[in-house]
């Protein structure tokens, strides 16, 4: 419940137009230093989360230990990691490329999911809570590589999860 409550903050201040990626290029420490705030962490550790869920537990797993036995004792970027990730799963996922639409937006997008009988269409838009006019910039372009699952009505609930990455504005 706690962890919860820290990411609807988090997505609260994402939400605002003021609001910045989770990561960027600096050119001063004080830059640095404006990065690692609780909207850093906190988005970041929900990344990872929804980057598990959707790889299943023993394929991350396997990337983070790719990851930390790549780089022992060494320094690393963000990519390395998903660089990792993708050695694993061996180009079935371009998990660099997904990853990537969501650390250099800020803000998150906003699913919408509309059913017409067996038809299930997406659509996916910036969430912006409230418009900021001193720091609106306008956000026509961004896209997120979205992973949804889903159930369908023939699934017994043992292993019955469905896959499907959005990675257009919409799809079906």
């Amino acid at each position: 419940e706690d962890f919860l409550n820290l990411i609807f903050k988090a997505m609260m201040k994402d939400s605002l137009n003021s609001s910045h990626p989770v990561s960027s290029a600096v050119q001063s420490s004080e830059q640095i230093e404006e990065m690692f705030d609780a909207l850093s962490y906190i988005k970041g550790a929900s990344l990872l989360l929804m980057l598990k869920h959707y790889l299943t537990k023993d394929v991350f797993q396997a990337g983070i230990e790719v990851y930390l036995h790549n780089h022992n004792y060494g320094t690393a970027q963000s990519d390395d990691l998903w660089d990792s990730m993708n050695e694993i799963t061996s180009g079935t996922l371009d998990v660099k490329k997904m990853m990537k639409t969501w650390i250099v937006h800020k803000g998150f997008p906003l699913v919408t999911v509309v059913r017409k009988g067996k038809i299930i269409s997406v659509q996916q838009e910036k969430f912006l809570y409230r418009v900021e006019p001193e720091n609106w910039t306008s956000d026509a372009s961004y896209l997120w590589h979205i992973p949804l699952t889903y159930i369908t009505n023939r699934c017994n609930f043992t292993h019955c999860t469905n896959a499907y990455l959005l990675d257009q504005k919409s799809g079906t």
